[in-house]
């Protein structure tokens, strides 16, 4: 019954449990978010000190409106690490549903809104395929999902080797649609979509059977299957789910482009897992929060921010930083799993 033990304690937090080293362990699975907020703000402060205008409100709405297919994307990332797994095809399921996505549009004249759940359909369908996989035959979700990289890649150049401009007069009415808070901030529609996909994700995860066993899977696979959980069929929903919202992303990113392009989104499942771990999800599963996740995002658009404000750095700035970022993480990571094991075994 130990294993059954540790995994419930690994799916939930235990806020009424008034012993000391329970009491420092939950606090620990707050500190890499805490970091990531922490640093989020003071990088902000500084900013603000360096540069006129960095800390006017529409600056920080446009990390939300530019990077709005990302969150989504990295939404979906955050559930398939939780569960100790990992996507490599999302940035291909992008390109690969904005090549859908325009062909229909452009070439066979559908509506967006009648493309739209056929391209959802597609991503959610190609993400559970892959579950099955991993599921069914015990394969490493690396490879998986490397093959899967690749194939979605490919299918991109089978539809076109060249850009479909999309030219569409309801959809370029969207692209450019704005919802104004004030007189001079904004978000667009992709970005509110995004908003919403986050606190979707938050409640998903924290208030429903659903992210309850992804957590228990991450923290220990076994045990949720000894205390009856669905295991099965929740490995091959979160890579559906994954699937999804990449084809979520992918229409978002082709709204925000108006084409679509089988280079589309090439290195962002890089990005993507940079974000959640920087956001504080553990890559080893069972340990993280999808709020955490978005101001990983956040925190890669604003330092491509500051270096845009600056004007004397080069772009790729931004790789190093982030480079730096991750390593700091993933040893904060490390050292927060070796105090969390001596207190357990305390």
């Amino acid at each position: 019954m130990s294993t059954v033990t540790q995994a419930l304690e690994n799916a939930q937090v235990r806020g009424t449990d008034s012993s000391p080293s329970r009491r420092h362990r939950f606090d620990l699975r707050f500190l890499p978010l805490a970091a990531t907020i922490g640093l989020f703000l003071l990088m902000s402060l500084v900013g603000g000190a360096l540069y006129d205008g960095f800390l006017s409100p529409q600056v920080f709405l446009n990390l939300l409106i530019d990077n709005s297919f990302l969150i989504i994307v990295t939404v979906g990332m955050t559930f398939v690490i939780l569960t100790g797994g990992i996507d490599l095809s999302v940035g291909s399921v992008v390109a690969l549903t904005t090549m859908v996505m325009a062909t229909l549009v452009e070439h066979h004249h559908w509506s967006f809104w009648s493309a739209l759940p056929v391209v959802l359909l597609m991503g959610a369908s190609f993400g559970a395929f892959m579950g099955f996989l991993i599921e069914r035959y015990r394969l490493q979700p690396f490879i998986v999902t490397l093959a899967g990289m690749f194939l979605a890649r490919g299918l991109c150049y089978l539809i076109s080797i060249d850009s479909i401009s999309i030219s569409d007069e309801p959809m370029a009415d969207l692209a450019l649609w704005r919802w104004w808070i004030t007189e001079d901030a904004y978000l667009s529609l992709s970005a509110l979509v995004a908003v919403a996909c986050v606190l979707l994700a938050v409640w998903t995860a924290h208030g429903t059977p659903f992210g309850r066993t992804v957590y228990a899977i991450g923290g220990n696979e076994h045990s949720a299957l000894l205390m009856g959980l669905p295991v099965r069929r929740t490995i091959v929903a979160v890579y559906a789910l994954s699937g999804m919202c990449s084809a979520l992303g992918g229409v978002t990113f082709a709204l925000y482009m108006l084409s679509g392009y089988g280079l589309h989104a090439s290195g962002m499942e890089l990005d993507a897992i940079a974000a959640v771990v920087i956001g504080g999800t553990l890559l080893t599963g069972g340990v993280g929060y999808v709020f955490g996740t978005l101001f990983g995002v956040l925190m890669l658009g604003l330092i491509q921010t500051l270096i845009a404000f600056d004007g004397s750095l080069s772009s790729w700035w931004t790789r190093i930083f982030v480079g730096v970022l991750l390593f700091v993480f993933c040893l904060l990571q490390r050292l927060l799993t070796r105090k969390a094991d001596s207190s357990r075994v305390g």
